[in-house]
């Protein structure tokens, strides 16, 4: 018998410019340790942390600002699996469970890439229809499910 998948506890953001809703622009940001794989910001859930907290904390310690305003949630946990050769990284986790959220930048604020561990080593602001020309091939079903339900629930 094969023994259940673990998955991390983990939140994800899908960060929108200050200049929503006037104009929709989706964060993305390339990791810095995987040439050409682009994602959202996202991150695990410590212990004791809500998902609340895991957000303003991982915002800040991947794109140096945590200066966010919450906008949605995405009302269920999504999960995904790991490739192979991620999972061996990520041992003892299988793949992730990711509650996401969608964000605004506060007014004036501004992305830092230069932080701590830096995550990302560049990143852009697209139209949400071209995020799927940028992301990373195994978190697209995840990210159509949640573009899809903000969208269809007029946030995007």
């Amino acid at each position: 018998m094969e023994s259940p998948k673990r998955y991390r506890p983990n939140v994800a953001a899908v960060v929108v410019s200050s200049k929503y809703p006037f104009h929709c622009e989706v964060f993305i940001g390339s990791r810095s340790d995987i040439e050409g794989a682009w994602q959202f910001p996202q991150g695990g859930i410590d212990e004791g942390e809500t998902p609340e907290e895991a957000l303003f904390r991982e915002l800040e310690e991947e794109i140096g600002t945590g200066d966010v305003e919450i906008i949605a949630e995405f009302p269920e946990w999504l999960q995904y699996d790991f490739p192979q050769k991620i999972a061996q990284k990520m041992y003892p986790f299988d793949g992730q469970s990711q509650k996401y959220f969608l964000v605004r930048l506060k007014q004036d604020d501004k992305i830092n890439l230069v932080t701590k561990e830096p995550e990302f080593c560049d990143f852009k602001f697209v139209n949400v229809d071209e995020v799927f020309d940028h992301i990373t091939f195994f978190k697209r079903p995840v990210y159509k499910q949640v573009l899809d339900y903000f969208k269809k629930e007029g946030y995007l």
